[in-house]
Order: C-alpha cells, then structure tokens, then sequence
C-alpha cells in the first residue's frame, strides 16, 4: 500500500505530497496522523525553513473520504468527538506551525481541503482550483475548520458560503481572500519557487514569528497598551538577537546576510 503522504527535502525547503490521487487526496484518519507527524517534526527541525503542503494527482484535497465518514457514522457520538478532535490538532499545527508554510493548489480543494489551505500562510492555485465548503448538504458544518476559513475569508463571506454550500472557482477563491495569487499551471512552479526563495531570503526567525505577530495583533481585545508592549518586546528581542544583529550588520554593511547565503 502506498504511503499516504510523501515528504520530500530540498535543503531548507520540505515539501509533504498528499498521496491518495485515486481518491483526490481525500482524509482518512492515517492521512490525517501522518500529516500531524510531518508537521510537528518540522516544528522541532530549525533546518527546516519553508514547508509546502501539496496533493499527488488531479486534486489538491476533497476532504473526508467518503468510506471514512460512512464508518464515523456509525460510530458513537465519544468516537466522532475524538476523530474530530484529530483533525482539530492537525489543523491547529498547521496554523501555528512555527515555519512559513505555502500550500500548491493545482486543482479541487473541498471541505477540509479548504482548511488546509486557509491555514498556510501563502496559498498559489491555479484557475483548475475549484473550492466547496460542501458539509451543509450532508447535514453537517465545516465546524472544525471555521476559525481558520473565516480568519481568511471574513465572516460575513463565511456566513455565505458555509450555508449554500456553493462551489466557486479560483478567481473567487482569489477577491475572497482564501488565494494569494492565482496562476497558469505551467506558471505554478515558478509562482512557489519564488515565494519559497523570498522566504528564505527572510531572516528565520523573523519569518517563523510573522503569523504569531498577525495573530496577536488581529485579535487583541481593545487592549491597545497591552498590545503595544508585547509588540515593543518583540521586536526589542529581534533587535538584539544574533539574527538580528546579522540583518542590520549586513544591510549596513551592503552584503548578504549569512542566512541568504545558504
């Protein structure tokens, strides 16, 4: 049986592969462990500097596989609340994954599908990109992946488009918010690679803390001297920090920084 994911290393670059293409990449709970591992090693690895989350075949991810959720059907309410509970960790690793993360969308992305995607810190697709918060029209909610679907599209879209359970295509996907850009297939290769090569230009520390400056400061409670203390400390810490030192010395210096140099 083949591997249900493939993680492939590039130097600093990790690329996790979605290996179900017969069935469109769709989650089963050994998809769905394997990309938790994958991730939590890459949060504990500092070589690794990029990961890019993608899927082998026709589609990006159709979400839950149809012969799974026939099983967790007639499972026990305690037996849906742990498998959904698997997912809410995957997604929940992704999205504070301590490394820039890029999601590849060369074709369909539904249901959880979705929720990768929202969760990656830059999302390329392809106009073959279809997406489908579809949940509604079995009688369910894309309940565990809503936090990170409305933090990229807004509530108001969300409100919409979880309800109708409509399919939209790239270009929507794109004014949503959900894509950062959206390219020709034959482009799609280039669109990541220079995104990756941006990445690592970064200094990594820096790049690794953006999501968790964004988040801090996107959801603050009007508590705006509190805000602005964490801020200053943070950036008080990157200022003295060896990596620090490092991008101003260089830039001072007109030269590269040591890490742009690997």
């Amino acid at each position: 049986m083949a591997e249900p994911l493939l993680v492939e290393r590039a130097g600093p670059v990790l690329r996790l592969r979605m290996n179900r293409p017969k069935l469109h990449n769709a989650f089963d709970a050994g998809l769905i462990a394997s990309l938790t591992r994958a991730l939590e090693a890459a949060a504990g690895d500092q070589t690794v500097r990029v990961v890019v989350l993608e899927g082998e075949g026709a589609s990006f991810s159709a979400g839950a596989d149809l012969q799974w959720m026939r099983g967790m059907a007639a499972a026990s309410e305690q037996e849906n609340r742990e498998d959904a509970l698997a997912l809410a960790r995957l997604m929940r690793t992704l999205d504070e994954l301590p490394r820039p993360t890029l999601a590849r969308v060369h074709g369909p992305a539904f249901g959880g599908g979705v929720g990768l995607v929202a969760c990656c810190d830059i999302a390329i697709g392809t106009p073959q990109a279809r997406f489908g918060l579809t949940e509604s029209r079995l009688g369910l909610l894309p309940a565990v992946i809503s936090p990170y679907v409305i933090a990229a599209i807004g509530a108001r879209q969300a409100r919409r488009w979880f309800a109708t359970a409509e399919a939209f295509d790239a270009q929507t996907a794109l004014r949503l918010g959900l894509l950062h850009d959206v390219v020709e297939p034959e482009a799609l290769d280039e669109a990541v690679a220079m995104q990756v090569s941006l990445l690592c230009r970064a200094g990594p520390l820096a790049a690794a803390s953006a999501k968790e400056l964004v988040r801090r400061a996107a959801h603050h409670a009007g508590d705006t001297a509190s805000l602005d203390e964490a801020n200053a400390a943070l950036i008080a810490r990157l200022r003295v920090s060896p990596e620090g030192q490092e991008g101003l010395g260089a830039f001072l210096d007109k030269r590269e920084p040591r890490w742009a140099q690997d």
